[in-house]
């Protein structure tokens, strides 16, 4: 099937957050471009989420009359390769004011990057994903502060990762956050 392409790929129809998914920043054939972004229709051909909403001329779940549906039933059950823990939540921000919530998810995507850049010592892009995801950007802001002033621009990269990745998880034990996908 070939979907109309979204004005914004990096938060998905169904709500969740392309722009913090792992496979979004994978080099290859197994790259995402966002839902429903140029070339989307090669790698998620079947989509019953994006076809019943451009079926009805919606660009996202969340204008529908009938949201949430029972597509929704099992949203917190399971993750793939992005969590869908946040995905409800996401969705009312969205919902509530559109513009801030992608000014949010473009700020997190912008401490995501730094992450990969500076903090990733090639095993930890899934993990900082996770993080980004889940946190609320009050919070990842207080803790990217707090890894810039702890952590030597010198430092190793491995000692980086691991100073930073030991940062969030006290963090997420703090608060009782849990830093897993959940298969």
């Amino acid at each position: 099937m070939i979907y109309k392409i979204s004005k914004y790929p990096q938060f998905s129809i169904c709500g969740l957050n392309c722009g913090l998914c792992p496979r979004y920043y994978t080099d290859g054939s197994s790259r995402c471009p966002g839902c429903v972004g140029e070339g989307f229709s090669d790698v998620h051909p079947n989509c019953g989420i994006i076809s019943c909403c451009q079926r009805k001329g919606l660009d996202y779940c969340f204008e529908c009359s009938e949201f949430p549906c029972k597509k929704y039933d099992t949203t917190d059950e399971t993750d793939s390769f992005i969590t869908h823990r946040t995905q409800l939540r996401d969705i009312e921000k969205a919902k509530l004011d559109f513009d801030a919530y992608i000014t949010e998810l473009n700020d997190k995507i912008q401490i995501l990057q730094e992450l990969l850049s500076e903090y990733n010592d090639g095993r930890r892009k899934n993990f900082y994903c996770l993080v980004v995801n889940i946190l609320e950007l009050q919070d990842l802001n207080s803790i990217m502060e707090k890894i810039r002033n702890i952590i030597e621009p010198k430092a190793l990269l491995k000692e980086k990762a691991t100073t930073a990745v030991g940062i969030f998880q006290k963090f997420a034990d703090e608060k009782g956050v849990l830093l897993k996908l959940r298969k």
